[in-house]
Parts: C-alpha cells; structure tokens; sequence
C-alpha cells in the first residue's frame, strides 16, 4: 500500500517522479505529493493534492515547482488522519528544512509527538508521519545521517521512509523496517521506489534494502548502512522482467491482461518444475527425509493466497495423509502457536511483504519450526525469512485484484502436494503420471476457457444488480468459492460470500430470493449428486443461478439459471479451472457497473501494515 519515488542525478526530478507515482497507481492511494530541493536556492518546495494523481498533475501545471535534481514523491492511503491535502505526503519539520514521505505505521508515534510538542515542535497534519521529521530535527546538528540514525532508533512500528534534507541538496537517504523498498541504480543518477515498476523504464540494477538498512544516495554513488552506522555490503540485481510486463498491451485493464497471461504462467511453472514424471522442486531448502519427519503442517496466508491455501490442505492430506491446518495470517500470529522443530510452515504470499504473514513466520521461526515461501516476488522479506523458497515467476501483477498470482500459487501447491505424496509413499507412481498428465492440459483448458469470455460477459449483464451474491462449492471447490465472493466484492462492491454447500441450510438459504444471485460451482466429482440437491433448493425459493459446470453436462441446465462451463478435467484439478470463469464474472460484473478493475477503492495490493 502507498507508494513512494525519489530521484538523485543530474536530470528534472519533477517529471520522473510524477511518472514513477503513476506506475504505482495500483498499490492503493488516496491522495499524493511531490517534494524537492530546488537547485537554484536549495529550497524545499512541495505541492501535494488529495484524490488522484491527475490532481497532482493539474496543480504542478498551473504551478510548477522549480527545477531540481533530488526529489521525493509519495502516493498515500489513510491510516491516520483522512484523505487531505495536509495528511498527505510529504511532511515537513518546523525548519522546513526536512522532509519525509514514509509507508508503514509509527506505533508509537502519539508518545514521540507529545514528547516533541512540549519541546515547541508544532504538526501541521493528523499523520504519524510528521513525527519522524519533527524526529530527525530534533537529532539534526549538522549531520544528516547521523540525525536519521538516532531517529530511527526510536521508532516502533514498520517504514520505508524517503529523506531529505535542504543543507544537503545532493543526497537522498532511504531506511526499511517491515515495508519493501527498493534502490534503482543508474548512470550518475539514482532511484528509490516502494516497488520494480516504478523505475523500470529508468534502470534494471536495483538493490533490495533489507529491513533495519539505511541508504545513502547522491548522484554518483550509494551506500548502505545498518542501524549500528556500520556500511554493509550490497548486491545489485538485474530485474528479469520487462517494461511491456506491466504495461496494458492493449487490453482494456490490467487484471484482463493478467488473466490472459495465466495458460502461460502455468505451463511456465509446469515446464520448470516437472521433469518427465518427477517434481522437481529446487530451491525448496529440504531434503526428502526432513521433510518425512514433519508431522504436521501449518499454511498461513492472507486474502486471495488464504484461499489457495484451504485448497492446499485439501491436496496435502489427500495426497500425503498429513494434518494441515490453515490459518489466516492476522489471527494465527496472536495466538497461541503449537509449532515445534516437527512442524512445516508454508507460507504464501505474492508480494512477499505481506505485514500479518511476515509477523507470523518470525514467531514460529522462533519456536523451531522449518519455513518454506511460496512467493512471486524474488528477494522480498518472506523469502529471505525462510528455509526454502518455491518462486511462482507469474511477472509482476498490478492488477489489485489477484488472478494469475492466485492460479500460479494453486499449480505450486498441487506441484508441492505431489511431493509431499511421494515423500510420504501414499502416492503411487501410476496415480503422479496421471495427475501430472492432466496438469500439462490446464494450459490448453485455460485457452478454451478464454475463448468464451464473450459469453461470460452476456450472462453477467442481467445479475450486475442483484443487491448480493452467494457462491457455493463443496469439497476441494469449497476454497474456490471463497475466492470466487472475494473477486466480486473486491472490484464491483456487490456484497457476495462464499460458502460451504452443505452449510446453506444452517442460515444463508435464509437470503434467498429472486433478487439474490447464487453461483453454485458444481464440475462433475464425487459430490456431484450433492451440489445438485443444493441447486435444487435454491431454485425452490426462487434464487437465480450461475452454474460452472463440466462441458458437456446438459443436464445441468435444468437446475440452473445460466451455466458456464469448464472442460472436462480429473476433479482434483477442477479448483484451477474454476479459477477463471470466476474472476471473468467478476470482472464483467464489475465492468458493466462501470468500476475501477484494476484501482478498487479502499484497496491496496500489498498490505505491508497491519
């Protein structure tokens, strides 16, 4: 969530920072601001606006700023203190000659600010922000780094923080704890950023600050400290993606671009983690008797990557006869946790920032317990927290919306279920070369799917106003239900919640009527007889349903509404194919109503707070 540029170099900071905000737009914000050291008098002049970046933009072109080469921008989204122009970012000290923008929470920034307001320090703003600048003012006797070192050192809480300071117009000083951000390396010029895209049509080389490291950048060069002032040594990475990877491409959102990228994040993950009928699983940090001798697993996650981790657990005991529990992130890390040196923590999360999974991995670290990332993003905080690392590779996903980082997260599961399978020999050979054989076709079976997104956007025209929506699965597609209501409600506002069809009776078949609509997963499996009797008692009290079915089910049609179907495929594996006309509907619903797809409010695409 909010997103932060700065720029050190020789060239207008303004115009690369304003573009650097706009390829951030995706994290989530409610208001944003520019901030310089303006080159002719060292002068630090801002202009900030609530609302969109577009704002931003009307007022620096009715009033410009003066030019500069060390500035700082921040795109923000409320924690304390409403969307305003003085709440948002940057913040200044009582000199003005300070100035921050900060992602994060300060916890103890009501304690800091009555501290620094009986010293005379006066707050212009209802942030906890403010407090850092009045902070390093209250630290600064002419050393800048050493004033941010001693502020830091009293802050509780997480931060990315980009800092500057008007007596020194060639520096630009960046410090992490709990919230990515990243360094961009270039010629005579250098980058901060919340996030790769924001800098990725200006260089590849980029250095990962790690949490507790404090950068110092001027033009020329950078140099990266810990909290103790000690230098410690760095390692510049080349970003693997491109600059056309987070550019629509012609499609008309971001989220339809990613869910047409999904055939080939699968086949990708397939290609490299399958040899003939073996899963190869490198980087997974465990050898095959360790990870025999877990006798029980924990997934903890969040959002979207909770739901892929119920179907986890679902493939796991299925597959390898172990108890797994699934927990959401925020609620396992305050309880008390019954993991010991025999417990398996697999955690998931696409950004690897996640603030509640990060919390949770450290405490069960803590008590002995193995860690393995499922993660998309290379070099983030999960991955360096963890024994073992299974990188999804989907490219970046802008869209807040999860789509293909949900999908590549399921197909790493059913790769890493398979190997628990085969570990715990309950698996047999015969039964791995068949699953793997269906799952070289999910590729293909996505392409079909795609072909009908026409007709999914017809069918979901007439149910955009229903008042709110039901979605019923049972068994593996009991997860795929959650995370169908979750797309709904995320980019079209329509209240939806997922259930367990057997559990429609015990209160939500309550809500039905011929105003509600219900999308009832019902793909042929075991419990197809089942669904059935659920769909029946839903089109008794006039309920209108949504069927997604296996293709060539036209019995299916007597029961249902409408029906979209999926082909035909081993039922295991249908939580995958499920996967996509959902998040089409979702993504009809909410276009037809007209919302923002790839910008839902309120939402952020990396929640690095709790």
């Amino acid at each position: 969530m909010c997103g932060i540029t700065g720029y050190v170099g020789h060239r207008n900071a303004v115009p690369l920072l304003l573009a650097g905000l706009e390829k951030l737009e995706y994290r989530g914000y409610d208001s944003s601001g520019i901030g310089i050291v303006a080159s002719a008098n060292a002068k630090i002049e801002i202009s900030k606006a609530p609302g969109k970046i577009k704002a931003l933009k009307d007022l620096l072109a009715l009033s410009p700023l003066s030019p500069s080469t060390l500035g700082i921008s921040h795109s923000r989204w409320a924690t304390h203190g409403a969307p305003s122009k003085a709440n948002a970012h940057p913040h200044f000290d009582c000199t003005q000659k300070i100035l921050v923008v900060h992602n994060g929470i300060i916890e103890n920034y009501e304690e800091l600010k009555d501290r620094l307001m009986q010293k005379g320090h006066k707050f212009l703003s209802q942030t906890d922000t403010e407090v850092v600048a009045h902070l390093i003012e209250e630290h600064y006797q002419g050393d800048f780094l050493a004033a941010v070192q001693k502020a830091l050192k009293e802050l509780k809480g997480s931060f990315a923080l980009g800092i500057l300071c008007r007596d020194d117009p060639d520096t630009l000083i960046a410090a992490r704890l709990g919230s990515p951000l990243i360094i961009g390396v270039g010629k005579n010029e250098n980058f901060i950023a919340s996030d790769v895209p924001a800098i990725l049509d200006q260089t590849k080389k980029v250095i990962y600050l790690k949490d507790g490291e404090v950068a110092v950048l001027k033009s020329d060069s950078v140099a990266v400290y810990n909290l103790a002032s000690k230098k410690v040594s760095v390692k510049v990475d080349t970003v693997k993606f491109s600059v056309e990877s987070v550019q629509k491409q012609g499609f008309a959102h971001f989220m339809l671009k990613e869910m047409h990228e999904q055939p080939d994040v699968i086949a990708q993950i397939l290609k490299a983690r399958v040899c003939g009928d073996q899963v190869v699983l490198d980087g997974l940090g465990l050898s095959d008797a360790q990870l025999k001798k877990f006798n029980r697993i924990f997934i903890v996650a969040c959002g979207t990557a909770y739901h892929a981790g119920l179907l986890g657990k679902y493939l796991m005991e299925k597959f390898a006869h172990v108890p797994v529990g699934v927990e959401a992130a925020s609620e396992f890390r305050y309880r008390e946790q019954l993991v010991d040196k025999k417990t398996l923590i697999i955690a998931i999360s696409q950004s690897g920032e996640t603030a509640d999974t990060l919390a949770a991995v450290k405490e069960c670290r803590a008590k002995g317990a193995k860690i393995i990332a499922i993660c998309n993003v290379v070099g983030s905080s999960l991955t360096r927290e963890s024994d073992g690392v299974l990188y999804t590779h989907a490219g970046p996903e802008i869209g807040v919306a999860s789509t293909k980082a949900y999908t590549a997260q399921l197909t790493m599961l059913y790769l890493l279920a398979l190997k628990l399978g085969n570990v715990h020999a309950v698996l047999s050979k015969a039964e791995q070369r068949f699953l793997i054989g269906e799952l070289r076709k999910i590729p293909e079976h996505f392409r079909e799917i795609l072909k009908s997104k026409s007709l999914i956007a017809k069918i979901a025209k007439p149910y955009a106003h229903f008042g709110c929506f039901l979605f019923l699965g049972r068994n593996i597609n009991y997860p795929s239900a959650l995370e169908g209501a979750l797309k709904l409600k995320e980019i079209s506002y329509i209240p939806a919640e997922g259930y367990a069809a057997g559990e429609m009776k015990h209160g939500p078949i309550a809500l039905i009527d011929e105003y509600r609509g219900v999308v009832c997963i019902a793909p042929q499996s075991d419990i197809y007889e089942k669904m059935i009797s659920n769909m029946q008692e839903i089109r008794a009290r006039k309920g209108k349903i949504i069927a997604i079915a296996t293709a060539g089910d036209e019995g299916i049609k007597n029961h249902s509404t409408d029906v979209i179907y999926i082909p035909k495929t081993h039922e295991l594996l249908t939580p995958l194919l499920a996967a996509l006309p959902l998040q089409l509907l979702a993504y009809s619903v909410a276009v037809h109503l007209g919302c923002d797809v790839d910008q839902p409010r309120n939402l952020a695409k990396s929640v690095t707070v709790e």
